[in-house]
């Protein structure tokens, strides 16, 4: 077992908050029950989800990504499961590099499990990011929490989500444990589920239920489906009218700007930031 301190940081987008463990040759094994102890907010370091910085071309899964991408974002939920992406992590991903002197501000490309996406990082510290394009499968969901029912859009940002628009936030209840949806052959992997209310014309607000770490104060893939779910509610789509299309959401931690191409191309912008840094005990791993 290896016995010497591991470093690691603590950072968050808009408060979705996340363990960062910089570990650029891939030589740590982190096992999901490993990392659910360092996500615990008790007895571990806390966070929504942990980052794990490596080299793409030192990873199996992004070795293919290496020649458009240096880094890849090895991205855990809080129970140790794998996900294909998390927009808020992407920006602190991108923030510790550049705080690590392992990148310059300006544009850079990080490789994710949803594909290379495409960085700005400005000098006031706001991060933007090319999230790719969204997908809108044909088949729908249903959502229900406490005897309330809503359709839910459908929306998958390299990660599945169900976006439910409602009349007050408290309708999503306490959002520890995954709202109902049927039929649940829609998301055979499980999905995340925004709950949404306008605030004002191209603004909105909304919680979330991430899966596999519960709700969260932000979720940046989530604040994308729902731009683009309320964009097609709204009647607009960018790549029938040629005009881009920008949404303002409010999510408990924090406010992102979401903006959608002609071409389909959809742009998160917020902050990130590094709050702490130290070493975790090599037991904590290994308990």
């Amino acid at each position: 077992m290896n016995t010497a301190p591991i470093a690691f940081l603590k950072g968050h987008g808009t408060q979705n908050d996340f363990v960062i463990v910089p570990d650029p040759d891939n030589a740590l094994d982190l096992p999901a029950d490993a990392v659910a102890r360092l996500c615990d907010r008790r007895a571990g370091i806390g966070g929504d989800g942990l980052l794990h910085v490596v080299r793409s071309a030192a990873h199996p899964e992004a070795k293919a990504m290496a020649g458009d991408a240096e880094w890849f974002m090895d991205y855990r939920n809080s129970d140790g499961s794998i996900a294909e992406m998390c927009g808020n992590g992407v920006r602190v991903f991108a923030g510790y590099l550049v705080r690590a002197g392992l990148v310059e501000q300006g544009d850079l490309a990080i490789a994710t499990r949803g594909g290379v996406k495409k960085a700005h990082i400005a000098k006031n510290g706001d991060v933007t990011v090319s999230m790719g394009r969204a997908r809108l499968p044909e088949a729908q969901a249903t959502v229900t929490v406490d005897g309330r029912s809503w359709p839910a859009r459908n929306v998958n940002m390299g990660n599945p989500h169900a976006v439910a628009f409602v009349d007050d936030l408290d309708h999503a209840g306490d959002l520890r444990s995954v709202p109902p949806f049927s039929p649940a052959a829609v998301y055979p992997d499980g999905v995340n589920i925004e709950f949404v209310v306008d605030r004002g014309p191209r603004h909105v607000a909304m919680r979330v239920h991430e899966r596999g770490s519960g709700e969260t104060l932000s979720c940046g893939t989530g604040a994308c489906a729902v731009a683009v779910a309320a964009a097609r509610r709204d009647g607009a789509d960018p790549a029938v009218t040629g005009s881009p299309v920008t949404y303002t959401v409010d999510l408990p931690g924090g406010t992102l700007v979401i903006t959608e191409h002609p071409d389909g191309e959809i742009e998160m912008t917020g902050p990130a930031t590094i709050v702490a840094e130290g070493v975790i005990d090599p037991s904590l791993l290994a308990r």
